[in-house]
């Protein structure tokens, strides 16, 4: 597995490094939050080791929900000295698969992520589908009626962020919030531009659209029979 560990304290994050590395499991460690997170968003990984407490302006529970927000769905490991029922509770619905109380036994969390990783890489939990459309997570392709769409890597997050939030109208906000992780310029035209891309790979050659306009809002990933069971 590949995973990344982001945990302030030295000594608990040479423990975690050193035990995950001898079970043969690829670790790439961060020590704060922003490089944490960075690496976090800009790459793929297997398992996330996330330490509930960390120093800078936010927290671990900060870079959790900034995942989730992304639509990104990599399994998360929660990792504090916070132990009440009330925190664990918190961590669990800010997004965390799991949540482990310091100290803790390093084969209980080596066991922990491994059952992690084995229900993230289940069937199930690798594909997205709506209508005719598949998305399977683990190679990042993406299917129409068994045709493979040729999606650049920006293109697939978009895609699934609709496909995650199928039958919702999203905002341009929010897209740029979640896709692009921009906070600021509201007014760009880089959605629209995106979209329109998306479109002539995922709707153009078939005679169902799945990716609708909502006007003066944003956008909607919608199957047709959505309407047909409503009507």
């Amino acid at each position: 597995m590949r995973c990344l560990l982001i945990e302030d304290d030295p000594s608990t994050a040479r423990l975690i490094n050193d035990g995950l590395a001898r079970s043969g499991h690829d670790v790439v460690t961060c020590p704060d939050a922003d490089s944490g997170a960075a690496r976090a968003m800009q790459e793929r990984w297997d398992a996330i080791v996330l330490d509930r407490l960390l120093p800078g302006s936010r927290d671990g529970l900060d870079i959790l929900a900034q995942l989730r927000e992304r639509a990104d769905r990599t399994p998360v490991l929660v990792l504090s000295a916070l132990a009440s029922l009330d925190e664990r509770v918190r961590g669990l619905r800010a997004g965390g698969d799991d949540y482990l109380t310091k100290p803790f036994a390093l084969d209980e969390l080596l066991a922990r992520l491994e059952a992690l990783t084995r229900r993230a890489a289940s069937p199930d939990g690798d594909q997205l589908a709506v209508a005719d459309l598949r998305l399977d997570l683990r190679t990042r392709k993406a299917f129409r009626d068994g045709r493979a769409l040729v999606l650049q890597p920006r293109e697939f997050r978009l895609l699934e962020y609709l496909v995650r939030n199928q039958g919702k109208v999203v905002t341009r906000s929010m897209l740029l919030e979640s896709v692009w992780d921009y906070h600021f310029d509201p007014q760009t035209n880089v959605i629209d531009v995106q979209i329109s891309r998306l479109r002539n790979k995922v709707d153009r050659d078939f005679p169902l659209a799945l990716i609708q306009t909502v006007r003066g809002v944003g956008f909607m990933l919608k199957a047709p029979e959505d309407d047909a069971g409503r009507a």
